[in-house]
């Protein structure tokens, strides 16, 4: 009997163009704002391809907010914003030869005689850099092609980003940050440690160390760029593509070497299998080919559209994808209680390293995609870096093999496992629950927390099954134990000595690292500095009401519940006491006078007749103000010194207060 097949009304056509631009917004939100996308590139081309052919064929139901008709959809509210004299556009994206060669016949109708430049499509950051007399002056992303976030501090930290041209020329350079594989493996490493969340992989990682508040972060994540193209390129005498990659190298910026002038659509298609095997060894992610017209005189005539450029495509790499057993699922239990299901593997080769485990991300991930275990799994290196489960070669599925369930109870103590909040996550919410207790110890004792050298991981987990820490307090009863310690497994008298001494050091951390070393949830390291800021003592913010907490900088309303809520618990106050007891109880060294500047945000310009600009912006943070690199509305002052340029002019045309160095110091003093 044959199956009926639905037919699609209109009402089913629009319900469906709502459905994906809601999806793909959502989508684009987390891989332009939160740097953690939830699915692949591949997934999201399926679907924006699906979008663009039904809004081609109904176009009486695209909506304004169609992601086919933006550059990028998102832009951070806490980064200050400037305007793109000239728009960033993207690319479109081709997946195969044939494809190649349509666009290729679309040039051929525009053009006559034209060749083509390939260069390696780097992933990570689209970014904007500006010169004034060969000086960096700003650095912006992309963000939305018209309105991009200024990230000139982050930008300053990229070594390879030329600070000083070799030619003094007023000039806007664009490019991509990126990270390094190797360099990400280390930050994860670190992070993993610190008991943070692991970078995907380096186009995240780059995303969320580019785009940070503070820039001393950026500097620690040891970001590069690659630069590749010159805005205006005729104002340099410059009139192709090739000609402008070696001038870029002229002037002093990092260009990637792998990049070929052709003469024509065959020998780019025939370059792109030896790019393909190419990429394999390198030291940064390239998921594709960027094809570009090299002669900068026809680019108007092949024209553009809203968003992308009709002369330049993207050539999109096929994602290395490996077949391999699934033998189980096995579930962590993070500081928090939040339930992480991992796959188990028969070990399989992928993208340079064996692989045995692999993220599942969550329940609603292997429902969706109907996991079992004793399936043969594709598997695939999100970002070339950590092993995450694509989908189930159903050809393979014998019969037998039982559909998926989530857990109901923790797999360390047994308590009932619920969703929380998202809806997608589950907790356990025992306060008492052993995977709890030990990634919390893991925690507070972690560099990033109350850093006590000696006392990693795998030290903690020894001391833990052996009884001798049940909670991060017994940290400090452990020079109490110094024979006991001497008598396990590699625990020799200097390493005792060390760790006992590091112990007794940590007592005179500052508050923000306890506050973070406490695993509030929600509270990281950032929100630690606010909270010490605003209080003296642990024990003043154990009392602060949600209404003083929402109040301050960079706390939330989510944040705020979250501190009372733990404050509110026996055993965290319990906790606190003992850590008291034991000479733990750090007073913030800030002063009364340390929030005079709360609330004000200063532009600095120009050279301090007795500060350098570092030491006035220590200062300014220091007394609970915020920095800036552009004049804007927000500005509260603009801090001038000698030889101060354009920002001091847009200051005045704005009616901000203009202050020197002077003026700043009797400021302090009030």
């Amino acid at each position: 009997m044959n199956k009926k097949v639905k037919i699609m009304t209109e009402q089913d056509i629009q319900n469906r163009i709502n459905e994906l631009v809601d999806l793909l917004n959502k989508y684009n939100y987390e891989y332009y704002i939160l740097d953690n996308p939830s699915i692949e590139d591949a997934e999201y081309d399926n679907l924006i391809m699906e979008l663009e052919s039904l809004e081609k064929r109904y176009p009486q139901y695209i909506r304004k907010d169609s992601p086919t008709k933006k550059v990028g959809a998102f832009l951070r509210t806490d980064l200050d914003t400037i305007i793109h004299q000239n728009q960033m556009m993207s690319l479109g994206d081709v997946f195969n030869s044939s494809e190649l060669r349509d666009f290729d016949e679309k040039i051929k109708k525009a053009v006559n005689h034209y060749s083509y430049v390939i260069e390696l499509k780097i992933d990570g950051i689209a970014s904007s850099a500006h010169y004034e007399k060969g000086l960096f002056t700003l650095g912006a992303t992309r963000g939305n092609g018209i309105i991009g976030e200024n990230i000139t501090k982050n930008m300053l930290m990229i070594k390879s980003l030329p600070k000083i041209l070799t030619k003094p020329l007023d000039i806007e350079v664009r490019g991509e940050v990126y990270m390094r594989k190797s360099v990400l493996e280390n930050v994860n490493k670190k992070r993993q440690k610190d008991g943070l969340s692991l970078f995907a992989n380096p186009r995240n990682a780059a995303g969320g160390s580019l785009r940070q508040l503070d820039e001393k972060i950026t500097k620690e994540r040891q970001l590069d760029q690659f630069s590749y193209t010159i805005v205006h390129p005729e104002k340099y005498g410059i009139t192709t593509q090739i000609d402008a990659l070696s001038y870029l190298e002229e002037l002093g910026f990092s260009v990637n070497p792998y990049h070929k002038h052709c003469k024509d659509i065959d020998e780019v298609i025939s370059v792109i299998d030896e790019y393909d095997k190419l990429r394999k060894t390198l030291d940064y992610a390239t998921d594709g080919i960027v094809i570009k017209v090299n002669e900068f005189e026809l680019y108007d005539d092949i024209g553009y559209t809203v968003k992308v450029p009709k002369w330049a495509i993207a050539y999109k790499f096929p994602a290395e994808i490996v077949t391999t057993k699934l033998k189980d699922i096995i579930f962590t239990v993070g500081r928090t209680g939040k339930i992480i299901p991992n796959a188990v593997l028969d070990p399989v080769y992928i993208a340079g390293t064996v692989v045995s485990r692999a993220t599942l991300n969550n329940e609603d991930f292997i429902i969706s995609r109907d996991i079992r275990i004793g399936d043969y799994v594709r598997v695939r290196k999100a970002g070339e870096i950590i092993p995450e489960v694509v989908d189930v070669d159903m050809s393979r599925r014998t019969i037998h093999l039982k559909p998926f369930e989530m857990l109901k109870y923790c797999p360390k103590c047994g308590s009932p496992i619920v969703k929380d909040g998202s809806e997608v996550l589950y907790f356990c919410k025992n306060p008492e629950c052993g995977g709890r207790i030990l990634e919390g110890i893991i925690h507070f004792a972690s560099r990033a927390a109350m850093d006590i050298e000696g006392l990693g991981e795998k030290q903690i987990e020894q001391l833990y099954s052996m009884g001798y820490l049940t909670d991060a307090t017994d940290i400090y009863l452990l020079k109490n134990y110094e024979k006991d310690l001497l008598a396990l497994e590699r625990f020799g008298q200097k390493k005792v000595d060390n760790l006992l001494e590091a112990i007794e050091k940590s007592k005179q951390n500052s508050l923000d690292k306890f506050i973070f070393g406490l695993g509030i949830r929600f509270i990281g390291a950032k929100a630690a500095k606010t909270l010490a800021k605003r209080y003296k003592s642990i024990t003043e913010v154990k009392n602060a009401t949600y209404e003083e907490l929402v109040m301050l900088d960079d706390i939330g309303e989510v944040m705020a519940k979250s501190i009372v809520t733990y404050f509110q618990n026996d055993k965290h106050i319990e906790l606190i006491n003992k850590f008291i007891s034991y000479g733990l109880n750090p007073i913030s060294s800030l002063d009364n006078t340390s929030l005079i500047f709360n609330g004000l945000t200063f532009v600095l310009t120009g050279t301090l007749p007795t500060m350098s600009r570092e030491e006035a912006t220590n200062l300014i943070e220091e007394y609970g103000g915020k920095t800036s690199s552009s004049v804007s509305k927000n500005t509260s002052y603009v801090l001038a010194g000698e030889a101060a340029g354009s920002k001091l002019v847009k200051a005045q045309n704005l009616g901000i207060k203009i202050i020197n160095e002077d003026e700043f110091k009797q400021m302090l003093k009030k």
